[in-house]
């Protein structure tokens, strides 16, 4: 089928394309996060923002397309020379941010280029002014003061830096042999100061303890004694008391009364004679007579006080010393209480 256009049909055609070619020269859309400069002839005139913008046509045109959004650059590592002559590696990472996208396009080429020339070279500059030991300890200052200089630094191209970050530091192999070594030796040096520090307070400890023990100790004794003291002054009294009331009797003629205090302490005597530990077998005269008469004198003042039962008070006999020996017609006295040899006990 044969297609037969007039020149008014080519007009048309070719009008049309020319209008769609306008469009696009005149419309221009930015995407979120991107800045694009305009140039009149080859001069930049204004920066277009994300969305649509209208262009003069043919005398207008796009220059730079700048990414506003924050970029991260990664720095290479190189070799540094602290302050007390330690080589060490270190890398890093920049983030910077275009404010002026006019100024970062027209001010300097090779953006990200400079970026990363400029951080090693302060890297260096910074790192190179501390020892190796506060560069290993103070990351945090380093990533300050490279901050401050680099973004200082960046200020005239319309560009921010708002973060440099020292990702790694490698000292040579056998400084870190030497570092593990010196490290080791420290917490050695430190285990043994706490040791020391957990015997001597372990030593003040137990000698408190003992002070304070032997403070009780003495506090008790002293206590003890005061009580002993209290109870021999009390058993004196009670001593005292009863003396007092045997002399009485005795005054008043009661004679009784003598007998049963000196045979209280026969007894006793005789008891504490038997408890001896180092006394098995005793040998010693008794006059049993003696004993059998204040025993009788006790009896003798048990009836005195309380009677034989029939409300009638008993007068008390003669001890048996004081009675005549019972004896036979052909029979010498001989009194059985009181035999010529001594008796084992």
């Amino acid at each position: 089928m044969d297609i037969n256009l007039g020149g008014f049909d080519i007009f048309v055609i070719v009008v049309v394309i020319l209008a769609i070619l306008l469009l696009f020269a005149l419309v221009k859309t930015v995407p979120q996060g991107y800045s694009y400069t305009v140039e009149r002839f080859g001069r930049y005139t204004r920066t277009l923002q994300p969305g649509l913008n209208i262009l003069t046509p043919f005398i207008e045109r796009i220059g730079a397309k700048m990414n506003v959004m924050e970029q991260v650059l990664s720095i290479p590592t190189q070799e540094v020379i602290t302050k007390d002559n330690a080589s060490v590696s270190a890398d890093a990472v920049a983030f910077y941010q275009v404010l002026n996208p006019a100024q970062a396009a027209y001010q300097i080429s090779n953006l990200e280029n400079a970026i990363q020339n400029l951080t090693m070279t302060n890297i260096r500059s910074v790192m190179g002014s501390m020892d190796l030991d506060e560069l290993l300890s103070n990351r945090e200052v380093i990533n300050e003061r490279l901050l401050r200089v680099v973004d200082q630094a960046v200020h005239p191209w319309g560009i921010k830096v708002t973060r440099v970050e020292i990702k790694d530091i490698q000292p040579p192999a056998d400084l870190v042999e030497s570092m593990g070594r010196q490290m080791k030796a420290e917490r050695e040096k430190r285990a043994q100061v706490l040791e020391a520090e957990g015997f001597r307070n372990a030593q003040i400890l137990r000698a408190e303890g003992a002070k304070q023990a032997a403070v009780l100790k003495a506090e008790g004794e002293r206590e003890a004694a005061f009580r002993e003291a209290e109870a021999r002054e009390r058993l004196a009294e009670a001593e005292a008391k009863a003396t007092q009331m045997v002399s009485q009797a005795i005054a008043s003629g009661d004679v009784q009364a003598i007998n049963y205090f000196v045979a209280q302490k026969y007894t006793e005597a005789l008891v504490e004679i038997g408890k001896a530990p180092n006394s098995k077998i005793v040998l010693m005269p008794l006059e049993a007579s003696s004993i059998i008469g204040s025993l009788g004198g006790i009896g003798a003042i048990a009836k005195e006080v309380f009677g034989d039962g029939s409300g009638q008070v008993v007068q008390p006999r003669p001890p048996a010393s004081s009675r005549p020996p019972m004896t036979s017609r052909n029979t010498p006295a001989v009194n059985p209480f009181n035999p010529p040899a001594s008796d084992e006990t």
